[in-house]
């Protein structure tokens, strides 16, 4: 026996130093076997790693540990999506600069990400805000705007008056500025995009092969792509009301069926239309003017009280001519979305007739459901949007919603006014072209250079990266760099004269849409990428990361995938094969009689006959024992990592992650169970060592023969690595611990079965507890590499084969079939596997619960279901 017990304190430090030292977790790429590309979405390099990411990355690790030892060349990476706005606030707030903050924050994170024991290759390694990454990047950009995937365009944005900058939609609260507090404003400037667009199509198309993600996942992306069929409908406008210049309103509708249940027209505050009218309407230009302090964001349009102004325009019925429809600016159309008009059918939109019941429009059904008497089917509050046939809608009635709607196209496409028909069948997708200028400094500067004479001029390859200037200083609001007294100030490339730099940076979510490329060769210094590499080492294989990153990060690489593929850099359209969106880890919430919060370190719980108490500790005082949260700085109810590997070790941390639920859904964080883990950990030493005394008595060669009880042992052993394997395959993490410790329980009870086994029992005992510890080896990497020395094995078993299964071994002998009488069940029977019908037929007669159903009355037939069910019919 090495030790009555595991000292994790001291042990997996020590092994960590090995692996580094002998670097066994570095790919190469020449490397001969088939790659297995893992990656974990990158962390923001905030100071600190939360429990979160410890789940995150034990997940990708066990893969990665196992597909290791199942041959493949393990390419498992690790680098920091580093720009953003953090630093600048750290900077503002701190009076530090940007880079200090952020590298020495990666420092941090780094050493506690090496004390999980990740099987990472950190020769990769990188940060977003290294030159020799972004001066890639500024490259593709380039590469991209000669492709035309890349240009700049005026757009709505949320102006901060006061901070100076441009406001994410998420950055607006109730009108005002985060940080500021400012009013904010929407302000028309130039921005770099990027054509997403232009794949919306392939993009959405595409979803269909990516059969190994989530069903989720792929919906919420089908969503945001948005692609809808309907018609274009140019309403003609009455002369009498409309602004001199104007003589039609387009809109694009999905439901044409719907025409003769219009009652309004709305148009966007940013129409040409609205600002037409506006400029001889001082209270519609105020109007105006106070619904765009709402800032762009579509989830606060579409919560925000619905409101409108009626312009006195008014709009033709494309079949009625005498049938004018007002023509509202409302704060909920926006100009990027469809036309920036829309007609208005409240009896079958919510928002619609929300609309009208405020302004007192009334409403038209004009689709029935089926079996409802259409006379009395009226609309109240809500909106009825469901199947039907057509009412109030003349030559339509009678018809189903799709007749509606061919019928419509067709009238309309037959109708010309001018050289156009007034209505015209077409696809629309909501996704709309990535904006990626940020007014903000720590961001990959946009390589561009504005000439008074050449107007937008490249910046020369030879002249990347295009670096921030280090001495920048936040005193004043807005752009750090628009501020700098020289860095913006250059010579233009082109004609030679006085220009300025683009002072706009990239948005973060472009550095984290090509990592997992640059990943591949991150040592090329001239390119990109190294194709040839690249090629074969993409796409990742298995991806792993929140689903709070299922639409932006994972569409605008699945685009930056295919823009590097136009522009020769890769050659390939998707980067993720596999995507695995795992759970959170979430905590009780205890709060004082204050209301104040208090942390879960400062909590004794107690369990008694009134179920459980909780006091803090300082105190004895009693605290409420709140709902379980997502942990949150906000609740305390977090728990930190260093602490919990400073207790109880890593692989503790690692297990408890991995046993206590499905990987894809919340795990309940528990001091109890991880003491649990904490026991099984020591078990499990304990185990090893007494396998390994009673192994030593086992003869090196194979035994001819096994008796019952070795054949019972290699069994167990081998159906649990048979459902380890599969479920490690499937990402069944915890389906894959019960099975370990299911083992466990029947090994134990073999190793205190009293004297010494026999040779044959020996070597089954020698070879399960191999097979045991490279079981748990990919979960608990530390506790593995100490059993493994503990059983004599040489080498480290982290550079192990993956046990052989031997099938054989996973024969049942006999099977187990249910007997039923007359469709019910009347007992069981058990019979040889290889048992023939007559054999079971008269097993299964031969009961006495079978005998005693029947009661004398003769058989008419025997059905048997092979391996289930025996069906005795009398």
């Amino acid at each position: 026996m090495t030790s009555e017990r595991y000292n994790a304190r001291e042990a997996e430090p020590r092994w960590q130093r090995i692996w580094d030292e002998q670097a066994i977790f570095v790919s190469k790429n020449d490397d001969s076997r088939p790659k297995y590309y893992v990656l974990e979405m990158f962390p923001y390099p905030s100071g600190r790693i939360h429990i979160g990411h410890v789940r995150n990355y034990t997940l990708g690790d066990v893969l990665a540990r196992f597909m290791r030892a199942k041959g493949f060349n393990v390419l498992h990476p690790m680098g920091w999506d580093a720009f953003g706005l953090p630093a600048e606030n750290a900077a503002i707030e701190r009076k530090v600069a940007p880079k200090a903050w952020t590298y020495d924050n990666i420092a941090a994170m780094k050493k506690q990400l090496r004390s999980i024991g990740l099987s990472l290759d950190w020769s990769r390694e990188f940060a977003t805000c290294d030159p020799s990454y972004y001066k890639h990047q500024q490259k593709m950009f380039l590469d991209m705007l000669a492709a035309g995937l890349a240009e700049r365009e005026k757009r709505k944005l949320n102006w901060d008056p006061v901070d100076m900058t441009v406001l994410a939609n998420e950055q607006v609260i109730d009108g005002r500025g985060w940080r500021s507090g400012a009013v904010v404003e929407q302000r028309e400037m130039s921005q770099w995009v990027f054509k997403i667009t232009k794949y919306s199509q392939e993009l959405l198309s595409a979803l269909d092969s990516l059969d190994r993600w989530p069903d989720k996942v792929r919906l919420m992306q089908r969503n945001w792509i948005g692609r809808s069929e309907g018609l274009l409908i140019r309403f003609a406008l009455d002369k009498a009301t409309t602004p001199a210049g104007e003589s039609e309103l387009k809109i694009f509708t999905t439901r044409p069926d719907t025409l003769f249940g219009a009652k309004f027209m709305a148009i966007s505050a940013d129409h040409p239309l609205a600002q037409a009218a506006a400029a001889k309407n001082p209270k519609l230009a105020q109007f105006i003017a106070d619904i765009k302090k709402i800032g762009t964001a579509q989830e606060i349009i579409d919560t925000a009280e619905k409101q409108g102004f009626d312009t006195g325009i008014r709009a033709v019925h494309p079949f009625d001519p005498s049938w004018k429809l007002p023509v509202y600016v409302a704060n909920f159309v926006l100009m990027e979305y469809g036309t920036g008009a829309i007609f208005g059918c409240p009896a079958h939109d919510q928002r619609d007739l929300d609309f009208v019941n405020k302004y007192g429009l009334g409403n038209t059904p004009v689709v029935c459901p089926e079996g409802q008497d259409s006379k009395s089917f009226v609309i109240t509050d809500t909106a009825y949007d469901g199947d039907g046939r057509m009412i109030n809608s003349r030559f339509l009635d009678g018809m189903t919603i799709d007749q509606a709607k061919e019928e419509v196209a067709k009238r309309l496409e037959g109708e010309l006014r001018g050289n156009a028909p007034v209505g015209e069948r077409q696809v629309n997708f909501r996704l709309r072209d990535w904006g990626i200028s940020r007014q903000r400094y720590w961001g990959c500067p946009i390589p561009v250079i504005h000439c008074p004479k050449c107007d937008v001029v490249p910046v020369p390859d030879d002249q990347l990266p295009v670096v921030l200037p280090e001495d920048v200083s936040f005193d004043k609001p807005g752009n750090a760099l628009d501020h700098h007294p020289t860095w913006k100030h250059v010579t233009c490339p082109k004609c030679g004269g006085k220009a300025t730099r683009e002072t706009d940076t990239m948005d973060t979510f472009v550095d984290s849409s090509w990592y997992f490329a640059r990943f591949t060769d991150p040592w090329n210094e001239a390119a990109p990428t190294t194709p040839a590499i690249a090629n074969r080492m993409l796409p990742v294989d298995q991806y792993i990361g929140g689903v709070e990153h299922a639409i932006l990060h994972l569409l605008y690489s699945r685009f930056f995938t295919r823009a590097m593929k136009a522009t020769g850099h890769i050659a390939l359209d998707e980067p993720f094969a596999g995507m695995f969106t795992q759970g959170m880890v979430v905590h009780e919430t205890y709060q004082k009689a204050d209301g104040t919060w208090v942390q879960p370190a400062e909590v004794k719980i107690e369990v008694g006959g009134n179920g459980r108490r909780a006091t803090l500790l300082a105190t004895g005082e009693d605290v409420q024992i709140g709902p379980i949260e997502k942990m949150s700085k906000s609740k305390k109810n977090t728990v930190d990592p260093d602490d919990i590997i400073a207790t109880y070790g890593a692989d503790v941390a690692r297990w408890f992650m991995l046993s206590d639920s499905p990987p894809d859904r919340d795990v309940i964080w528990s001091d109890e169970r991880v003491q649990g883990a904490s026991r099984f950990v020591q078990r499990l030493w304990r185990l090893v060592n007494d396998a390994a005394d009673l192994g030593k008595a086992a003869p090196a060669a194979r035994p001819a023969s096994f008796g019952p009880d070795a054949t019972g042992l290699r069994k167990a052993a081998h159906g649990a690595l048979d459902k380890v394997t599969s479920g490690v395959e499937r990402l069944h993490f915890n389906v894959c611990l019960a099975h370990i410790r299911e083992f466990t329980n029947t090994f134990s009870e073999v190793l205190q079965r009293p004297g010494q086994p026999t040779a044959d029992l020996a070597w089954a005992i020698r070879e399960a507890s191999q097979i045991l510890v490279q079981l748990f080896s990919p979960m608990m990497p530390h506790l593995a590499e100490e059993c493994w020395q503990v059983l004599g094995q040489p080498g480290l078993v982290s550079e192990a084969d993956w046990p052989q299964i031997e099938r054989d071994l996973l024969v049942e002998d006999s099977v187990t079939l249910v007997v039923q009488v007359n469709g019910k069940k009347r007992g069981e029977v058990t019979v040889a596997t290889a048992a023939q019908n007559p054999e079971i037929e008269a097993a299964a007669l031969a009961l006495d619960a079978v005998k005693l159903a029947l009661d004398g009355k003769p058989v008419r037939k025997v059905i048997i279901v092979p391996k289930r069910i025996v069906n005795v019919v009398g």
